[in-house]
């Protein structure tokens, strides 16, 4: 089953949330992980854990470091998936 790009930033956003406590609301796809939303390198790696097991994708760690903005996170997730 393919996830729609709403169903994969809506998927995200939760884990997110899970995560770190930050608002699914603030979760959009122009936000940095990083800048934006404060989100660590070992909260990173735990949604990418969460992330891979949801969408039942697998995300390489050597792409995690180019996933700078949600927007990437959902590009990747939907074109892998």
């Amino acid at each position: 089953m393919a996830f729609t790009n709403d169903e994969v930033l809506a998927g995200l956003a939760e884990l997110i949330t899970d995560e770190t406590g930050i608002d699914a609301s603030e979760v959009a796809l122009e936000k940095s992980f990083t800048d934006d939303l404060d989100i660590d390198s070992i909260s990173m790696m735990t949604i990418v854990v969460n992330a891979e097991e949801k969408f039942g994708v697998t995300i390489p760690d050597d792409e995690v470091k180019n996933l700078k903005t949600v927007k990437d996170a959902v590009d990747f997730i939907t074109n892998n998936q």
